[in-house]
């Protein structure tokens, strides 16, 4: 079978990631990049030996399939050009920041039989994998996702950038509907949301605390399950999910000290690692060509954007 023919639109740092995956998958053929900074057009052009453009309208007449990674605020005008011209897209997370917008793009996919994938690439992380097949019926999750500020980031706050990851993995952990939000939060770096703490209740009593910050000076990626019987933790990045069950507690009285002891028994789990872009990749090419079935429902590919910018709303209310 012919390799499909693929462009990416944007490359900035993730627009680049998806170059160098893209370059090296045999079933693609890396018809060519685009992006309007002439000189980093060129960069990338020699650095991975593809062609290189400066309007976007330049690949539709070639590709059967686009990676779309520019500012969020693009998303749809672009994303919806290409699906109009019959071409199955990849936008890059958030699908846009405008859920009226998002449903209109999934509808023109719909109506012409073409693929349109969000790139929650978290989802394709091995250690998120095997959280899904863990967790069965969770009281509480804890979210933790800082990382230092970075002057590229101007278009999106951390609730798009980086909060979605969590709220797109926590409500395919929970099977309830969100009956409550709670927001606090701070621009401190910049004129958006820098700093959000939210919380999100469900209607079977799950409770869900996400933190998502970009001004910590130390790199977190963590997500927490409180089970009946367990707490599962899942460290993002190095791909590593730990169980801990309690097995015994007791409070220790000795001369001028109560001392607390817990034992308790730690399972690490067999992830396979792979690198999550190229699994994903992977997927939306398999879908594209072959037809494959997409991992999530629309509504729920709706959904966490849905929450999102009900918890961005809720913020910008209160600034």
């Amino acid at each position: 079978m012919a390799a499909t023919k693929v462009g990416v639109i944007g490359t900035g740092k993730m627009g680049e990631y998806h170059v160098g995956v893209l370059s090296e998958m045999p079933e693609t053929n890396l018809v060519g990049i685009v992006d309007n900074n002439k000189d980093r057009a060129n960069l990338i052009s020699k650095r991975y030996n593809v062609p290189c453009y400066y309007e976007y309208k330049d690949l539709i007449s070639k590709v059967d399939t686009i990676i779309v990674a520019l500012p969020t605020s693009l998303h749809y005008s672009v994303g919806k050009e290409f699906l109009e011209a019959g071409i199955h897209t990849l936008l890059e997370k958030p699908c846009t920041d405008n859920l009226s917008q998002a449903e209109e793009l999934f509808e023109i996919a719909n109506n012409n039989n073409l693929v349109l994938h969000i790139g929650h690439i978290e989802r394709f992380n091995g250690a998120v994998q095997e959280l899904f097949k863990i967790v069965k019926d969770p009281i509480y999750i804890e979210c933790r996702r800082m990382s230092p500020f970075s002057a590229r980031l101007k278009d999106d706050g951390v609730v798009l950038d980086i909060m979605i990851h969590d709220i797109d993995i926590i409500l395919n952990l929970v099977n309830s509907d969100v009956s409550n939000i709670n927001v606090i939060g701070r621009s401190i770096f910049s004129k958006r949301d820098d700093l959000i703490n939210a919380q999100i209740e469900f209607k079977n009593g799950c409770v869900a605390n996400i933190l998502a910050s970009r001004v910590s000076q130390n790199k977190v990626r963590t997500l927490e399950v409180t089970q009946k019987e367990s707490s599962i933790l899942l460290d993002y990045t190095e791909q590593e999910i730990f169980i801990h069950r309690q097995s015994s507690s007791e409070h220790q009285l000795s001369p001028g000290s109560l001392t607390y002891k817990q034992e308790s028994l730690i399972e690490r789990i067999f992830v396979h690692k792979d690198n999550p872009l190229k699994l994903e990749l992977k997927h939306f090419i398999d879908c594209a060509i072959n037809g494959s079935p997409r991992n999530l429902a629309v509504k729920n590919e709706l959904n966490s954007l849905k929450i999102a910018l009900e918890i961005l709303n809720q913020y910008k209310s209160q600034s």
